[in-house]
């Protein structure tokens, strides 16, 4: 499931992105209860995106900032606690790696839902149905 990470530069260095990266998807598997598994931990992919000091805006102003974004089947995270300890977790995560220097007002996290049967891996496209199969067949 693709981790989009998008920050203002010089927030973290490369080697900080990285483990945010890591410890981001490590939050996500854990939240669903399957941290290892053989078929979704190869399938939580991502990138982390540096904008120019001076291109990011919170409130219309030039701010630094942290996004988060996850896709996601719709299946995911399907209770309000689920939503609520992944979002903590995250926001701590970019505040640990910031040392302090963003503001949590700064920080945002969310999740935008696929389209059934449009999960492309490895040249198969699944419904959630097939996901959840191959999630429960690979524990």
């Amino acid at each position: 499931m693709p981790v989009q990470i998008m920050m203002t530069e010089g927030l973290v260095t490369k080697e900080k992105a990285q483990q945010i990266h890591h410890d981001v998807a490590d939050a996500l598997l854990e939240a669903h209860d399957i941290s290892g598994n053989a078929f979704m931990t190869p399938n939580v992919i991502g990138e982390v995106i540096f904008v120019e000091k001076g291109l990011t805006f919170a409130g219309k102003d030039v701010q630094d900032l942290a996004i988060v974004e996850l896709r996601v089947p719709s299946f995911t995270f399907q209770t309000q606690d689920q939503k609520a300890m992944f979002v903590e977790r995250v926001t701590s995560i970019i505040l640990n790696a910031t040392n302090g220097t963003l503001s949590i007002n700064n920080i945002w996290v969310n999740a935008v839902y696929a389209v059934d049967g449009f999960w492309g891996i490895a040249g198969q496209a699944y419904t959630n149905e097939q996901l959840g199969d191959a999630i429960n067949q690979a524990a």
